[in-house]
């Protein structure tokens, strides 16, 4: 499983015009093939009087689908430089969509793929990229004398608290890295005295 990834802040659109085509890129962060396609469709409605909505995305922590269309402009020129953007810049989880308004000017093969490729790489820089690293999530369970300072403890020394559940004891929920795991409860059973139990759950990403 892989151990980190970068992708999108958020979703936003940057455009640059050249010879008098507008080229606007639609940037936004998903998590399914589902979601890219409901995007893509979504920015098409948005501008109905474009002549080529092309788009590429990038799913899955390793960048195990890639999918990417030139939508009319001629092959190899939109699509596949916008994905090569997105996989030099090893940004996962997001999709691209980049809709030109045709400007009178044939900018030719090597200005498309400049083009294409180009709005992708300022959009992102625009937008900007968050690193999520793999976290294996534990759960802490205490006595609630010890609940209050071991949760300023946790946050104090940089751990990642996802969520805190109030009951007959204290269950404080977090996210580590799996090479901290031996360290953590060495650091956990000194703190509260042996006192605290700890219980392995599965695994997810967060930011770094």
């Amino acid at each position: 499983m892989q151990e980190q990834y970068r992708t999108l802040v958020r979703e936003g659109v940057h455009e640059i015009e050249i010879n008098k085509s507008r080229f606007l890129c639609a940037l936004a962060p998903v998590a399914t093939e589902a979601e890219a396609q409901d995007f893509i469709a979504r920015i098409r409605k948005e501008h109905p009087a474009a002549r080529h909505h092309c788009f590429a995305y990038v799913l899955g922590a390793d960048g195990s689908v890639q999918k990417a269309s030139d939508d009319g402009e001629p092959g190899g020129t939109a699509g596949v430089p916008m994905l090569q953007m997105l996989v030099r810049r090893e940004v996962r989880y997001v999709v691209a969509v980049v809709t030109r308004y045709f400007g009178g000017v044939k900018l030719g093969a090597g200005g498309l793929i400049r083009a294409y490729g180009g709005v992708v790489g300022e959009a992102l820089d625009t937008l900007g990229t968050v690193t999520r690293q793999r976290f294996r999530l534990v759960t802490v369970t205490v006595d609630h004398q010890r609940a209050g300072r071991l949760e300023n403890d946790l946050r104090t020394t940089g751990r990642t608290v996802r969520e805190v559940t109030y009951g007959a004891e204290v269950s404080i929920e977090l996210g580590l890295p799996e090479s901290d795991l031996d360290t953590f409860r060495a650091w956990l059973a000194d703190t509260t005295a042996g006192t605290a139990r700890l219980e392995l759950g599965g695994e997810a990403y967060g930011e770094l």
